[in-house]
């Protein structure tokens, strides 16, 4: 097939007898074009031009129409987002459409593009299976990196949640929400890894490569499922943290709280005691100050009730347990 290396903004590279098609941020004057040249339907790209499809992989006579999805972390946001990658995989081409945001796989192109033929037959291999292994195993192995980082950030905040001078809340729902982004990526991802090995990657390598292309997949498919492994361990990991905060949390409230409550049920008893008297009780050092010691007596009286019912309460309080050491 004659398919020039750059047209309208389409970069190509050929390697032996196949296409490798890698288009970014596409817009329907370029997906027509490229259907001119390839069996792609009009239902494709209208999927392909949507950020917000569900993967998913469609079967034709002579292609294969696959998409993924795949996090992504740019140096604006510091948790994961979901980017989407769409596939057209026939015997002689594979065409990768994505937003534009998915660096690995930008930089795999241009290896590619710019390595001897050497490098590129270590990449692309003799045909669009083997492409598409290096491809989806290079965007897995990015994916382990995010994953990490993830865990790193699970033991970091550990120490956090049992100090009572943190509060952890806000930090454990970000990662909790960066656990799921992965899982909801991780979980059909699975699913279409397990159809694609099962049943198109013998329509698009060579006879001699079967049995090794489908080894190479079935290293894809573990290192996905001890991702998914790993993201519900942390799942749980991180349901556990934020159970052990709320509850850390609402205990030191009501430490708060009943502090607060017997310190203002100790002051009832002078509260009451000094209603009795009023302002005309003699008090050192103010405008009613008595001329004598016995003009303070109404004041001692005050001060004894007061002691008094504050001590009886503070002994009923400890025989009921209220109160502890």
């Amino acid at each position: 097939m004659d398919f020039p290396n750059y047209i309208k903004g389409l970069e190509t590279i050929r390697n032996r007898d196949f296409f490798w098609v890698y288009l970014e941020k596409p817009t329907r004057e370029k997906l027509e074009f490229i259907a001119k040249k390839f069996p792609i339907r009009e239902l494709n790209i209208e999927d392909c031009l949507s950020k917000n499809q569900l993967p998913k992989i469609d079967r034709y006579e002579d292609h294969v129409f696959v998409i993924l999805q795949f996090p992504t972390i740019s140096k604006e946001q510091a948790s994961p987002s979901i980017s989407q990658l769409s596939f057209f995989i026939g015997t002689d081409y594979l065409i990768s459409i994505t937003q534009g945001d998915l660096q690995p796989l930008s930089s795999l192109f241009q290896k590619c593009k710019e390595g001897d033929t050497t490098i590129r037959n270590n990449l692309m291999g003799a045909s669009p299976g083997y492409l598409l292994h290096s491809i989806l195993d290079t965007l897995v192995d990015n994916m382990l990196h995010i994953l990490m980082k993830i865990i790193g950030k699970l033991d970091d905040i550990e120490d956090e949640v049992f100090d009572d001078k943190f509060s952890n809340a806000r930090d454990l729902s970000i990662l909790r929400r960066e656990i799921t982004t992965l899982r909801r990526i991780v979980l059909p991802l699975k699913r279409i890894m397990l159809e694609i090995t099962s049943r198109d990657v013998k329509r698009f390598s060579p006879e001699a490569e079967h049995e090794d292309l489908i080894d190479y997949f079935d290293n894809i498919n573990d290192h996905i499922s001890k991702v998914l492994e790993a993201l519900d361990e942390s799942k749980e990991t991180i349901e556990i943290y934020k159970d052990t905060d709320n509850m850390l949390n609402s205990e030191k409230t009501n430490k708060i709280l009943s502090f607060l409550t017997i310190l203002f049920t100790l002051s009832i008893p002078i509260t009451v005691a000094g209603t009795f008297y009023g302002m005309n009780i003699a008090i050192p050092g103010s405008i009613n100050g008595g001329e004598s010691i016995l003009d303070y007596i109404p004041l001692a009286i005050v001060c004894f009730i007061s002691a008094m019912g504050a001590g009886i309460m503070v002994y009923y309080f400890k025989k009921l347990g209220w109160i502890n050491s």
